[in-house]
């Protein structure tokens, strides 16, 4: 018999409907949302290595379109319990091999389902320790993810917290001649993997331009997708930016460009659209990669932080 793949392995011995003691009651579970925050809430009492009611995942996904991020609280899961609860919500993320994301390995070019996110040697050491600066996961890709599961399995005892910004909040805090003004404009973000590949070995970041002249070479391949962008569920609309990646603006002035890609990204990191999570071991946060970005503060070298992604996939912005 022909080995299955991970995904596959993980729904063959996901639990049975059938198996009462592993069908959660939707009773036991509640969502609070976050009022005070920009964004997010909190689901209580779900067991996800349990199976799952329509009715449950149907809530969880109207919750998640509502409050853009939900952070599950004391999870217990092995990678293959992990993918099972994920596959709930869509299929898993997966690019073409030309086009290198984060874990991309060098056999397949393409990530494995459970990406570790890590500064321990050995556990996929693929983001060190250092501040990550605010953005969408896969956004220089023709098919962005759709949203992002990060579970906490060791973490820091000195930073490390990762903050969500809401892109909708942004956008609808601009007067209307600036949304009528952006709402007709396309925005290239170019893949800051590939520049880290042609800077040989530097991290990307630090040598990237954060926007791209006319008279500068292009890096890798270019998908220009809206800059305000549409979420396919609740038809309301955020800003489709990142707060360093090299970007380009389609049919518009080098100069213009620049600086209004300048002040929509200081716009983006005010305090009021952005949540800061204080991590604990166990937490899964689940969040909307269409209309937010996330950020991490830095810790120690010396202290070690594990969390597990698993990315979902989605469609063409609009």
């Amino acid at each position: 018999m022909t080995a299955l793949t991970q995904l596959s392995q993980a729904i063959h011995d996901a639990p049975r409907w059938h198996q009462a003691e592993q069908f959660q009651d939707g009773s036991e579970i509640r969502i609070e949302p976050q009022h005070d925050q920009a964004l997010g809430a909190v689901v209580y009492g779900l067991d996800a290595r349990k199976a799952q009611s329509g009715e449950t995942i149907y809530r969880l996904k109207q919750a998640l379109a509502e409050h853009l991020i939900l952070i599950f609280k004391q999870q217990t899961l092995d990678d293959l319990q992990y993918l099972a609860f994920a596959s709930y919500f869509g299929s898993i993320f997966r690019p073409g091999a030309d086009i290198p994301v984060l874990a991309s390995q060098d056999e397949t070019g393409t990530p494995p389902d459970v990406v570790p996110v890590s500064n321990a040697v050995g556990k996929g050491d693929y983001t060190g320790h250092g501040e990550l600066a605010a953005h969408a996961d896969h956004q220089w890709t023709p098919l962005p993810s759709f949203g992002s599961l990060l579970y906490a399995i060791e973490l820091p005892q000195d930073g490390g917290q990762t903050s969500w910004f809401n892109t909708i909040r942004a956008y609808e805090a601009l007067d209307d001649a600036t949304k009528q003004h952006l709402d007709q404009l396309q925005l290239i973000t170019y893949n800051p993997f590939v520049r880290a590949k042609s800077n040989k070995g530097t991290n990307g970041y630090g040598s990237t331009p954060l926007y791209r002249f006319k008279d500068q070479p292009i890096v890798g391949h270019a998908y220009p997708h809206p800059l305000v962008r549409t979420h396919p569920e609740s038809g309301r609309k955020g800003l489709w930016l990142n707060e360093r990646s090299e970007v380009e603006l389609v049919n518009y002035d080098d100069q213009a460009g620049s600086e209004l890609i300048a002040s929509l990204r200081e716009h983006l990191l005010k305090p009021e659209f952005r949540y800061e999570h204080q991590w604990q071991q166990g937490d899964v946060v689940f969040w909307d990669n269409q209309v937010t970005l996330h950020s991490r503060r830095p810790f120690p070298a010396e202290q070690r932080r594990l969390l597990k992604r698993i990315s979902l996939a989605g469609g063409r912005p609009f």
